[in-house]
């Protein structure tokens, strides 16, 4: 997934595709503990959009403080 398109999110959206992605990344390690994985590129990938989900809500979470500190 590509930052653009998760930022076009709302917040709720991304809290709940993470928790989805969460899952799958617990299923892919179990499959590839099994030798079941075919593409275990996918781990990598998941990682790094969890990543990205949880930058963008990061962000979010700083311009709301910045917002009602000033």
């Amino acid at each position: 997934m590509k930052a653009k398109d998760l930022r076009e999110r709302s917040s709720e959206d991304l809290q709940t595709l993470k928790a989805s992605m969460l899952k799958d990344l617990f299923s892919y390690r179990m499959k590839v503990a099994t030798d079941q994985l075919e593409d275990t590129s996918v781990i990598g990938k998941t990682r790094k959009d969890i990543a990205r989900i949880e930058t963008i809500l990061r962000e979010r979470e700083a311009k709301a403080s910045q917002g009602e500190q000033s």
